[in-house]
């Protein structure tokens, strides 16, 4: 498990955005990797949603869809994959990004075959928060001990940073400050990263900045004691190295320190004056250390530059003056010298600055109390609470059905109903439509986690709302906003994770799904028809291609566009589905897939024809035998031998009445001949009997060839019926049919005494 520095990997700003291929890959990943992290908080291990979403990772991962590593480098809000980052930002990255970040991992490398163990163990750990692993020695440490080799993690270390960060500013702070968040781990440094650490240490300014850039990038889920912590441990990490090096210089270095935790916010200066009455004593030696060096301009700074600060609680400001300043006479002395630095701010300039600065300086000399914000009741509590301690995991006064109705108030399932509903009423109640379209995003992404969990239930009832709005009665910018949330989901990851499901969802799901899609409008019809070309199990294709149909005209019109694909598989569904719309109507399109370049698609225009068995569609076939090209007619004759079906009989017994025997299409007419007998059908005898007898007395070889595949085909039929005309031919037929007849009759009877 090596440490890394991401701002220090020497990767410079992207020139050009990924390509396409490897941007896709990283934008999916992403994605599955968003839902499955929020089914295993959710779910237990045996449930689908577990195996669907981990399913999707493991396919992803898989040595067919990832041949090579992919190293993917963590940015705090991005991922990048050879220095360079996809050229359309996707939320899934950007939240992926941001949970890799905050758990320090600054780089890992996927290797194909990961299982569905795997994955979990790892999303596992990003699913605790960064304070318990940074407990048990960090995310690094933790995934090391599963032996698992199909993810690599490099995570971030703060020695790592200080060697390869020389003379950075506070863009490498950044990276220091994130690379030091390591619980109550024990830093060690090298010589080198000691110098660079009384570099910062010597400088007021610089450390002030470390620190200010410290307490803003604190993770959100850290508690005020956990970022004080954080201070904490690295106001004793730099007066480690200081002593360790230049001891003669550490009053100077505390000093330093004491101006620059002046800079410090009210709140996360209180936090670090509390955190150090409950903490070590060599932590709390540091502190005090600290405080007691903070002089009285650095104090009524601090003061100045809050009184006004955004987001700054005055009674914060007071209690933090309080506890640093303990004489009244003192205080008002800190006061003068706050006034006269604040005057002199912008704040000063300010209309009424006297009058608002008497306010605050009259709350700055009184005490702080929670007295107007804590009723007494409340209070007599607090304060007994300090002399009696109560054990409440062991009051079990509650029955057990109470019990049973408070945990089923929380289960998975009703935080998820919970969760829909608000999303739903937000969507409803809200009136400002600029709001409104700021909802989208989520939904959008909600949505396609629900279809891919196979949830159908929710997200059709939460697109409805989307469908609903995109329908004429909004307004026009709720319509807009709606049908390109509409849009983002029928080219995102929607039809796939449909066709993921259709094929083992009941009927009452797949209605659901079906009103869906057809609430979405004509813009669903090509992803449709997409999804319907792909590898797909035939109750999966059939229930889209059912969702298709339901579109009526408007699909397909649609579907006719495609015809005109470069893709042949696209061709080839185009085909199919138009036969589903149209029957018979769908004859001239055959017509003109007849003529096809793709050999596939040749055959499936046969096959189609052999479907109807209607005598228009075989004269369909006929003109594309007639009319077509050399190379056509080739690749139909090669698509007519191919067919082995008794309904073709009807198809070969037209194309020997309609189809000259003679020139370029003799070869047509001498294979149905032959598949006739192949086929054995007896529809089949009528044609080859009118074939027996074809011919002319100018071509005796040709003719002579003709009549002998006609009476060999007769005889592989072998029926009753067909050796009746060999026999009928042999007995009254002209000479040359007698002698082409002869040997395949004698032929046909020695196989029917066999039989």
């Amino acid at each position: 498990m090596n440490p890394v520095n991401p701002g220090a990997t020497g990767l410079p700003d992207p020139s050009e955005p990924l390509g396409p291929q490897d941007s896709a890959r990283l934008t999916e990943f992403a994605r599955a990797c968003k839902a499955a992290a929020r089914a295993v908080v959710l779910y237990p291990a045996a449930h689908p949603a577990i195996a669907v979403t981990l399913g999707r990772i493991v396919q992803l991962t898989s040595p067919q869809q990832l041949p090579v590593p992919m190293k993917v480098t963590v940015m705090a809000k991005e991922l990048r994959m050879d220095g360079r980052a996809p050229a359309r930002p996707d939320a899934a990255i950007a939240e992926l990004a941001a949970l890799l970040h905050n758990h320090l991992i600054g780089e890992i490398t996927i290797q194909a075959g990961g299982d569905l163990g795997a994955w979990r163990n790892f999303l596992l750990l990003l699913g605790r928060s960064t304070d318990e692993l940074r407990a048990e020695g960090g995310i690094g440490r933790l995934w090391s001990a599963t032996a698992s080799t199909h993810l690599q993690i490099r995570e971030i270390d703060y020695a790592e940073v200080l060697r390869e960060r020389r003379g950075g500013g506070p863009a490498a702070w950044a990276d220091i400050i994130s690379s030091c968040l390591r619980g109550d781990q024990t830093i060690d440094f090298d010589d080198e990263a000691t110098k660079m650490l009384l570099e910062i240490a010597a400088d007021e300014k610089q450390l002030g900045d470390l620190l200010e850039e410290l307490e803003a990038r604190g993770a959100e889920d850290q508690t005020s004691g956990a970022k004080a912590g954080a201070v904490v441990r690295l106001l004793k990490g730099i007066v480690k190295a200081v002593t360790k090096k230049s001891p003669e210089i550490v009053d100077g270095v505390l000093r330093n320190m004491a101006s620059a935790v002046g800079r410090l916010s009210p709140e996360m200066l209180v936090s670090l004056l509390t955190h150090t009455d409950a903490a070590k004593s060599d932590a709390a030696s540091v502190v005090d250390a600290v405080v007691t060096r903070m002089t009285e301009k650095t104090i009524a700074g601090f003061i100045a530059r809050n009184i006004d600060g955004p987001g700054s609680s005055i009674d914060r400001v007071a209690e933090a003056f309080h506890t640093l300043v303990r004489d009244d006479g003192q205080r008002q002395r800190m006061l003068t010298l706050a006034h006269n630095e604040a005057a002199a701010s912008p704040f000063g300039a300010t209309d009424g600055f006297e009058d608002n600065w008497n306010q605050v300086a009259g709350r700055l000399m009184t005490s702080y109390s929670d007295k107007p914000f804590v009723s007494d009741s409340y209070a007599r509590e607090l304060s007994t609470t300090r002399t009696r301690a109560v054990t409440i995991d062991e009051i079990t006064d509650d029955p057990p059905d109470r019990m049973a109705a408070w945990l089923a108030s929380v289960a998975t399932s009703e935080l998820r109903k919970l969760d829909l509903t608000l999303v739903l009423d937000l969507l409803t109640i809200e009136p400002d439509d600029q709001k409104w379209s700021t909802l989208m995003p989520a939904v959008v992404s909600l949505i396609e986690d629900l279809l891919l969990v196979g949830d159908f239930e929710a997200a059709t009832t939460l697109a409805g709302v989307v469908t609903t709005t995109a329908a004429p009665g909004s307004s026009n910018e709720r319509r807009q906003h709606a049908m390109i949330a509409i849009d983002q989901l029928v080219s995102g990851s929607m039809m796939r994770n449909l066709a993921t499901h259709l094929a083992t969802i009941d009927d009452t799901a797949f209605e659901r799904v079906k009103a869906m899609c057809t609430a979405m409008g004509e813009v669903i019809v090509r992803p449709l028809a997409e999804t319907i070309s792909t590898d797909l199990g035939d109750r999966a294709r059939d229930r889209l291609t059912a969702i298709l149909i339901g579109f009526g005209a408007a699909g397909r019109r649609q579907v006719e566009r495609l015809k005109g694909s470069e893709n042949p598989a696209m061709r080839r569904t185009a085909l199919l589905l138009l036969l589903q719309f149209g029957g018979q109507d769908s004859l001239p399109d055959l017509t003109e897939l007849m003529n096809d370049r793709s050999p596939q698609i040749q055959r499936e225009a046969v096959r189609a024809i052999l479907n109807i068995g209607s005598d228009r569609a075989f004269e369909v076939l006929q003109q594309a035998l007639t009319t077509g090209s050399a190379q056509s007619r080739e690749a139909i004759m090669k698509s007519l031998a191919a067919v082995r079906d008794e309904r073709a009989v009807p198809m070969f017994g037209y194309i020997l009445g309609h189809v000259d025997h003679k020139g370029a299409l003799a070869p047509i007419y001498l294979g149905a001949i032959e598949a006739l007998g192949s086929l054995r059908g007896a529809k089949g005898i009528a044609p080859l009997r009118e074939a027996l007898y074809r011919g002319e007395w100018w071509a005796p070889r040709r003719t002579s060839a003709l009549r002998g595949a006609a009476a060999a085909a007769l005889a592989r039929i072998g029926t009753a019926e067909a050796i009746d005309v060999l026999e009928e031919a042999v007995s009254s037929g002209p000479r040359r049919v007698r002698s082409a007849v002869r040997p395949h009759l004698a032929s046909a009877r020695r196989q029917k005494a066999l039989r």
